[in-house]
């Protein structure tokens, strides 16, 4: 069975990037919806917090129920993509599998739609409707947006494209280069795990320990090389880039998220704007660390995160086709 071919991992990088640029997020249905909706049904099987007698049940057995529940979550949709891989690459196979590839990875990257929540919050903000900006960034943020001013909601926004660039494009690509439509399936179902069971609510935080270090895991090496492509590609040359690589360096992993702050912080110091600091969670005021140096974000400063996201995506894409290349001249 051929699982890795690096002519075909090229091939299907692009066309599954140029998928995400054409159509983006599916209008009608995702198949990560689906794949929600049945690990919610996993979740209550499983999760003793989510029944009534829940307390009563030890951490430790939670936290056994959880990697159980991860692997039922995980495994068959694995083995099934190795069982879709063609066993052979030759002839209209190649093509085969290039399109089954690349589909997969569209469905994984989410660049697009992302791009798409920045202009939806980025627009009213321009229009002077904080209503309105409030309501999208709430789409893509966990705090509370209604107490929010025009500085916390751009502040917000570019937090959240900072991250979710990393999270939602950048780790996918990196898995797809690794391990192809494999890999990138199984870091996107497990990013959706942790998305789900790793809130720190008192629901999941025993069975959805195991999610949330899970992703962790297969997010330390991308985050950080993102972290790295954020600072290299700063609108503002060579003193972004040392803005970037410098609060990386001093303000990363004072963040509570051990790969969300590498990554925000060197944003943020790319950009040169100033983020995290204080907001209201479930009805909380939670003091943050502060993420960059300079002024409080702008509206122009969401469009700047927007761009520099997009870049860092080429980024990604260029050195990974290198990396690709390097790796079929070496087998050859």
């Amino acid at each position: 069975m051929a699982l890795y071919a690096p002519e075909i991992i090229f091939f299907a990088l692009w066309l599954g990037w140029w998928l995400d640029r054409r159509f983006g997020e599916l209008p009608f249905w995702h198949p990560l919806v689906g794949y929600g909706s049945l690990v919610n049904w996993v979740e209550r099987g499983l999760n003793p917090d989510s029944q009534p007698q829940g307390h009563s049940v030890s951490v430790v057995k939670k936290r056994f129920l959880g990697i159980l529940a991860l692997l039922l979550a995980l495994l068959p949709f694995i083995t099934l993509m190795f069982c879709l891989i063609p066993e052979t690459e030759s002839g209209y196979l190649f093509w085969v599998h290039i399109v089954l590839q690349g589909g997969v990875l569209y469905f994984a990257l989410g660049a697009k739609s992302l791009s798409q929540h920045l202009t939806q919050i980025e627009r009213p903000l321009l229009a002077g409707d904080l209503e309105q900006a409030r309501f999208y960034v709430g789409w893509i943020v966990s705090r509370d947006t209604s107490d929010m001013d025009e500085v916390r909601v751009t502040r917000a926004a570019i937090e959240s494209g900072l991250e979710n660039g990393s999270d939602s494009a950048f780790a996918a690509v990196f898995w797809f280069l690794l391990a192809g439509a494999p890999g990138v399936l199984l870091y996107r179902m497990a990013n959706t795990l942790d998305a789900m069971w790793g809130y720190r609510a008192e629901r999941f935080l025993s069975f959805g320990w195991a999610a949330a270090r899970f992703d962790d895991a297969l997010n330390l090496v991308p985050a950080r090389i993102s972290a790295l492509f954020y600072a290299l590609n700063s609108p503002y040359g060579t003193s972004g880039i040392k803005s970037g690589l410098r609060c990386w360096w001093k303000q990363g992993r004072g963040w509570e998220s051990p790969n969300a702050g590498p990554v925000m912080a060197a944003g943020a110091g790319a950009l040169k704007v100033r983020l995290g600091g204080g907001d209201t969670y479930h009805g909380h005021w939670k003091e943050r660390p502060i993420l960059g140096e300079g002024c409080p974000p702008q509206v122009k400063d969401l469009r700047a995160a927007e761009k520099l996201v997009g870049r860092v995506l080429l980024t990604w894409l260029v050195v990974g086709s290198i990396f690709l290349l390097a790796v079929g001249y070496l087998v050859s």
